[in-house]
């Protein structure tokens, strides 16, 4: 019982400065159908999004302003960690009527 009372003060200061940060998300965004999926739409500079290409067709996920270029062969996925605040509109290589716009905030 010794050692918790001696260890209350240092798990209090870990709790306290620990608070006012939030924790890196993950999501995913799935391609199925010719389609991505619907973006979250509460990215944050530092989250992690997951490209999931659940067709039978090799897609990308290319940003128009050419921050990022992730290649996805069928049924596979990349990881992408975001990396600046804005919107960033991105497409399919392959099919270029493949669209969507990630909306990240600092």
């Amino acid at each position: 019982m010794r050692w918790l009372m001696k260890s209350l003060p240092l798990l209090f200061v870990l709790l306290w400065t620990g608070s006012g940060f939030a924790a890196a998300a993950e999501y995913q965004l799935t391609i199925a159908g010719m389609k991505f999926s619907a973006p979250p739409a509460e990215l944050h500079v530092g989250d992690m999004i997951v490209w999931r290409n659940d067709d039978i067709f090799r897609h990308t996920a290319t940003a128009r302003d050419k921050s990022f270029d992730i290649d996805l062969p069928p049924k596979s996925e990349g990881r992408m960690p975001i990396g600046r605040a804005g919107a960033v509109d991105f497409y399919c290589r392959f099919h270029p009527a493949m669209t969507g716009t990630l909306d990240v905030r600092p």
